[in-house]
């Protein structure tokens, strides 16, 4: 399988319901097994049902976080993936790709 170079921020398009779509700068990070979407970009796409919750280590502890599928198109590739529904608003990008995606044949360079 050929493999697509991504940097460690990347241009990605999500697909919520009705014809809804944004793109918008995602950032690219290999430590997180799952994608992460901020919950004001989700209500805005109308993202969901929840189809569970996940439990999610990170810096500031552990919390359960609701999960949706959603389509994304990045660096080329439409596909579906699970995104956990965070409040990322005092964050830089409202998503986050995780290895979720990253191991559908993606390789991060971090000089692109």
């Amino acid at each position: 399988m050929k493999k697509t170079i991504m940097g460690l921020t990347q241009k990605v398009t999500l697909f919520g319901i009705d014809g809804k779509k944004k793109t918008i700068l995602a950032r690219i990070d290999t430590g997180a097994s799952v994608n992460s979407v901020d919950v004001k970009l989700a209500a805005e796409l109308r993202l969901g049902p929840i189809t569970k919750t996940k439990i999610v280590k990170h810096t500031h502890g552990n919390n359960r976080r609701p999960v949706v599928e959603a389509k994304i198109k990045i660096a080329g590739k439409s596909m579906k993936s699970e995104f956990t529904i965070a409040d990322r608003e005092h964050m830089t990008y409202p998503v986050l790709i995780g290895q979720n995606i990253l191991k559908k044949g993606f390789i991060i360079d971090p000089n692109k």
